[in-house]
């Protein structure tokens, strides 16, 4: 069942994608005059049809990775000479432009619009408060301190987790210098540190920014509260239940879900005496935990998992949007994403990130399944980024691309004359061949990392 809802949310994702990109190719292309042939989500076998009045035909093919906009085009057909003004060949360069760059552009607006959606209700995120770092690390070496909040890396403001994570991903695979600005608690001085970094994290299968610092961000200490009680466990067997506070085990207060871990973990097979806060009362209950034995090391289990709780007002920021505010916040992420995009095609293309981090459909499929089990604003997050990726990489001048087609017309208004069609078809012979090389390495990856 779970591999069937990631499929089907990883496809809800893609045709979106692609209906959205073809559709900004279509809609121009009919502002500009052109007859469009056919719009197909999909490739292979057509599944299902229909045709309007102006003799488009739309099309689901049964292979749903992708889609086209064929149009009336001589070089690839004869064309009655009665519609020849309907041709796409015969269109201006300019109309040719605004035609190719329409299914990007489709996703930028698309994106734009999600992004929107997302900052209408509020956007809230941790505080990023330094709450370890180790010993001999970069952190160190810039002289963060617990308890310090990180306000600007390199000079640009990380007011969140997620701004945080952002701006370091940045210096991935680099060398050179990283500035940290933090502050005290309670306090309004500013202070200014740095250290080096040397080819920071280059290679790395999956670099982790925060760890490749040796920084802890610091998170709240939770209650001892159960959420979940597994059936069959040590826990139910004793009594216990979901919303239960465990306030002290053998006698000994147990103030935080850490403390209440570290205590079963310590005790396999050992009868623990507690005390149970259920509905304002405090009862007495015994558990003896299961003895599981893994990697070597043997430990206690009780077979419960915490209760989610809600994060201190002071270790979060809420931000909140009118619609106008909403919109320009849109643009901005939407913004912000396509440079990083750009930036990581770059440090691909120089080695500063492995090629191992690149991905393909498998990944895409799970990380659409797990955005979905986390509500619709995750799903949603995860769309406008897509969106993102597929407009920045349609734009990269790689012949069979959007981008290609754009190089080659941009070529033809500088010179005057359209790129001779042997010049073209070796272009798109090498586009394919890296488009293709690309794909499969991608999926290469996928299947390595299952």
């Amino acid at each position: 069942m779970a591999l069937i809802q990631t499929i089907m949310w990883f496809l809800i994702a893609l045709v979106v994608l692609v209906a959205v990109h073809e559709f900004g190719h279509f809609y121009v292309a009919r502002r500009c005059g052109v007859k469009v042939l056919r719009f197909s989500i999909g490739f292979g076998k057509i599944l299902l049809r229909w045709t309007d009045r102006q003799g488009t035909e739309y099309a689901l093919a049964a292979i749903p990775l992708g889609g086209y906009v064929k149009m009336l085009d001589e070089r690839e057909g004869e064309v009655p000479e009665h519609e020849l003004h309907r041709a796409f060949n015969r269109k201006n360069v300019w109309q040719r432009i605004a035609v190719v760059a329409a299914g990007p552009f489709a996703n930028f607006l698309l994106a734009v619009v999600l992004f929107t959606a997302l900052a209408i209700p509020g956007v809230r995120d941790a505080i990023p408060i330094v709450g370890h770092v180790e010993p001999n690390s970069v952190a160190e070496q810039a002289g963060l301190e617990p308890g310090q909040e990180i306000l600007e890396v390199d000079g640009t403001p990380t007011p969140t987790w997620q701004r945080l994570h952002q701006q370091l991903l940045r210096r991935l695979g680099e060398t050179g210098t990283i500035s940290f600005t933090v502050r005290y608690p309670d306090s309004e001085l500013r202070y200014v540190s740095e250290a080096r970094l040397d080819s920071w994290l280059r290679g790395e299968d999956e670099p982790d920014p925060l760890a490749g610092l040796g920084l802890q961000l610091k998170i709240p200490e939770n209650e001892a509260i159960l959420g979940q009680v597994m059936p069959t466990s040590a826990a139910e067997r004793a009594g216990l239940q979901a919303g239960d506070h465990i306030v002290a085990a053998d006698g000994q207060d147990i103030p935080t879900w850490r403390e209440w871990v570290q205590y079963v973990r310590e005790r396999p097979d050992q009868e623990i005496d507690l005390l149970v806060e259920r509905a304002g009362e405090r009862i007495r209950l015994s558990v003896t935990p299961q003895a599981v034995e893994e990697n070597g090391e043997r430990f206690g289990q009780v077979g419960v998992s915490i209760q989610p709780q809600p994060w201190p007002e002071h270790m979060v920021r809420d931000y909140q949007y009118g619609p106008i505010e909403a919109f320009f916040a849109g643009v901005d992420r939407t913004w912000e994403t396509s440079g990083f995009v750009l930036l990581s095609v770059k440090k691909l293309l120089v080695g500063e990130i492995s090629t191992k981090n690149l991905s393909g459909p498998i990944t895409i499929a799970k990380v659409a399944g797990s955005t979905a089990d986390s509500g619709w604003k995750s799903f949603v997050g995860f769309v406008a980024l897509l969106s993102v990726f597929l407009a920045v990489f349609n734009l990269l001048p790689i012949p069979v691309l959007d981008g290609g087609h754009l190089l080659y017309y941009f070529i033809e208004v500088i010179k005057g004359s359209p790129v001779s069609e042997q010049v073209q078809q070796v272009g798109y012979k090498i586009g394919l061949f890296l488009v293709l090389g690309l794909m499969i390495l991608a999926l290469y990856n996928d299947v390595m990392r299952l």
